[in-house]
């Protein structure tokens, strides 16, 4: 939290995106014959998953477990993740009597997620939980496509055809995701994480315009709760200085941009999280350790810096390379 708040560290601290999950045997153990939906709806087996990489990895935050679909699934939009293809809409949302589908979230809503929230953070002690949500854009891309897509053709043909359809959209969905993120918030969670997966799909132009507003509007809703705010979107280093615009306090930058580039696009002010490839977890130790190494040194200026990869980790990750670069990026950024 001193990171994000840009304040001195005793080393650089270091979380993963999707830690909780996928890569660690223990989690599939877990999860055995349990759907993912039903899985986050269970509040002893969130926090149970949300617990196992800090204990495995020993990573100086813990990340909630869940998904950016949840609140959607909660107001009653039929859909579900499926193993391999991710979440999937029955029915797509493309008019404007489909947005009556789209009703306001409440805490009711998501009871279980108080719950959890509050079981984990008693557990956690005084590592700190990041709680998170999808943003606009991209719950707006699942729910228009009816599931994950390459070109999202549907999604900007609605976006360029009818602005107007778009932009009541893009409102109701960021309604939705900072009462999201406020539960989560409220019931103990010490910092946020808004993910726009799939915003570096858009022109600057048409972020700026179409994107943005919507954003924006989650950040100064959760801004009164003090916690700090981080934004991540993949393949937005043409965007990164329209997303330090939305209102986050830390901007999550995947593995395309240096953090130094980035912070100079980013502009002053702002923390910065990131930005190790993932898929360098799969080489051996030693090129793993040169390019930390080189993360690091691109890092090395900046007043604030969460380690991190430039996306989730993937899935057949090896948990022990994890837990090696945590231990890493701890013993070479000792202060």
């Amino acid at each position: 939290m001193k990171a994000c708040r840009r304040e001195p560290v005793p080393h650089t601290p270091v979380w993963f995106m999707r830690q909780a999950g996928r890569s660690l045997p223990e989690y599939r153990k877990a999860r055995e014959g349990i759907a993912m939906l039903d899985a986050c709806a269970r509040p002893e087996l969130v926090t149970e998953i949300t617990l196992q990489p800090v204990r495995r990895h020993g990573v100086d935050a813990a990340v909630y477990f869940s998904d950016i679909v949840v609140p959607l699934k909660a107001i009653g939009i039929d859909l579900d993740i499926k193993p391999g293809v991710g979440p999937v809409v029955a029915e797509p949302i493309r008019s404007r009597a489909d947005l009556d589908r789209l009703r306001p979230l409440t805490p009711e809503d998501v009871s279980f997620v108080t719950e959890a929230v509050r079981l984990t953070t008693a557990e956690l002690g005084d590592t700190p939980l990041v709680g998170f949500a999808g943003a606009p854009f991209t719950l707006a891309s699942y729910l228009v496509e009816g599931g994950p897509s390459r070109n999202h053709e549907h999604t900007k043909a609605l976006m360029y055809g009818d602005p107007g359809l778009w932009a009541e959209l893009l409102d109701r969905l960021a309604g939705i995701t900072s009462t999201f993120l406020s539960v989560q918030i409220e019931a103990g969670a010490s910092a946020v994480q808004l993910f726009d997966s799939w915003v570096g799909a858009l022109a600057p132009a048409d972020y700026r315009r179409s994107v943005l507003p919507a954003s924006k509007r989650v950040f100064d809703a959760v801004a009164h709760h003090g916690v700090p705010r981080v934004h991540f979107g993949v393949g937005t280093g043409e965007l990164l200085g329209l997303l330090a615009e939305a209102g986050a306090d830390v901007i999550g930058v995947d593995w395309r941009v240096p953090l130094d580039e980035a912070a100079r696009r980013v502009g002053p002010g702002l923390a910065l999280q990131g930005n190790l490839d993932p898929a360098v977890l799969f080489a051996p130790t030693a090129a793993v350790e040169e390019q930390t190494d080189r993360v690091l040194a691109a890092a090395k200026d900046l007043p604030g810096h969460v380690f991190n990869l430039g996306h989730g980790v993937l899935p057949d990750t090896d948990p022990d390379a994890l837990t090696r670069l945590t231990a890493y990026v701890h013993e070479r950024t000792a202060r």
